[in-house]
């Protein structure tokens, strides 16, 4: 069985970064469907972090449809991530219900209308295709699992806001990292922190808190990206002396004064209890500390030296110039990342497919082998796959404000 997995779509974002909104980009997925019995969308599917879930649902009906159609009585296994947890949620809250239910394991295979009433929705759009749910993932054939990877955050030492949050609730619950051990401890941590969250975006648009824009900025000024300088964009307000330059160099002034305090902030969470967090945000950091802690909750789950295929931190790979040793866990296991189908304009240069972050990345499956990391977008240039200028963007404005909702320094 040809099984082609994708991650990470963010479809309904305030950004309009979610790319396969877009017909012309949905094309190049579709095209790659042919001879493909199984697709698997590894969460991460809907942005519900941004408003709304009716926005996201109707920001990605046609997607769906689309996708049914040209997978006509194939099958199609969604799970869910950390930005759609609200669609398995209701699922997870009915097994107790009655009794202790049993240990949830990395696969759990689920029929839509038992999971939610959207995902039963979401199974009605994508029909003719053959729809079922699969959380926290998917054992692909025996050697190959896939999980959307948001488990990875309890061990992460980037103090991004998502790593935070995990820490306090660790720190609340009195269940360090090195206590976890399953999945039921993994949700017991992560689903309290994203029930908050999809809470807050149920009625109406979110903030930059949530939607991204402040760790995007934070690292941002921090050096975490290149030509990352925000104060070379600062503009004077209509009417005001202060000159441009002046505002420029005022505002560098501010960011000179945040990196450094930066490192003893991490410090002080460290001796808090939420840690351990380290205060180097370099994109190779970015990477490395991804993989360890990717690395870390494969051996946890019991993996073995499985071929673990993740996304959650949008970074393809590997790639054919990185370091292979990075890509495997203590115990063994083979990390492979689909990358994601969102734009971002902050990890992307302007050579198509130079960045690893460039969008379009899939992994394929075959009946034996090493999975294949494709990439469909190669003959997409940035200004082609760039969001329009009219495309909603919260609280924040042009292409940083279009990419703040979206980017994923987590």
């Amino acid at each position: 069985m040809r099984t082609l997995i994708v991650s990470d779509l963010h479809l309904g974002s305030l950004s309009g970064s979610g790319l396969l909104s877009r017909r012309e980009v949905r094309a190049a997925l579709l095209q790659a469907l042919d001879g493909v019995d199984r697709v698997v969308l590894l969460g991460d599917v809907l942005e519900l972090r941004h408003g709304p879930l009716r926005d996201a649902l109707a920001a990605a009906r046609a997607f769906f449809e689309d996708l049914g159609a040209a997978l006509a009585g194939r099958e199609l296994v969604i799970t869910a991530g950390n930005h759609d947890h609200a669609l398995v949620e209701p699922w997870l809250a009915r097994r107790g219900e009655e009794s202790a239910p049993a240990p949830l394991m990395p696969e759990q295979l689920i029929e839509p209308a038992q999971a939610s009433s959207v995902f039963a929705r979401i199974a009605g759009w994508a029909a003719p295709a053959e729809v079922r749910i699969a959380y926290p993932g998917l054992w692909v054939r025996p050697d190959v699992y896939a999980t959307h990877g948001h488990y990875l955050d309890c061990h992460l030492t980037i103090p991004t806001i998502e790593r935070l949050s995990m820490g306090v609730m660790m720190r609340l619950l009195r269940r360090p990292p090195a206590s976890l051990h399953g999945v039921d401890d993994y949700e017991a941590i992560s689903a309290p922190v994203f029930a908050w969250r999809d809470a807050v975006a149920r009625e109406a648009h979110t903030g930059a808190a949530l939607n991204g824009l402040a760790t995007l900025g934070t690292w941002r000024a921090l050096g975490g990206a290149e030509g990352g300088d925000i104060a070379a964009s600062a503009r004077g307000a209509r009417g005001e002396r202060i000159s441009r330059e002046r505002r420029a160099r005022l505002r560098a002034l501010r960011w000179r004064a945040l990196a450094a305090g930066f490192p003893l902030a991490v410090a002080t969470l460290n001796r808090a209890g939420i840690g351990p967090l380290r205060s180097d945000i370099s994109s190779d950091e970015l990477r490395r500390a991804g993989l360890r802690a990717m690395g870390e909750v494969a051996d946890r789950l019991g993996l073995g030296d499985a071929y673990v295929v993740f996304g959650h931190t949008h970074r393809t790979g590997p790639l054919p110039r990185d370091d292979a040793s990075e890509w495997r866990s203590a115990a063994g296991a083979r990390l492979i990342n689909t990358g994601s189908w969102t734009y971002a304009s902050i990890f992307l240069r302007g050579t198509p497919g130079e960045s690893p972050y460039w969008p379009g990345g899939c992994v394929l499956v075959e009946d034996d082998g090493p999975p294949v990391v494709l990439r469909l977008l190669q003959d997409f240039t940035r200004e082609q796959l760039r969001p329009a200028r009219n495309a909603p963007s919260g609280e924040a404005g042009g292409e940083a404000g279009r990419d703040a909702a979206h980017a994923r320094a987590e």
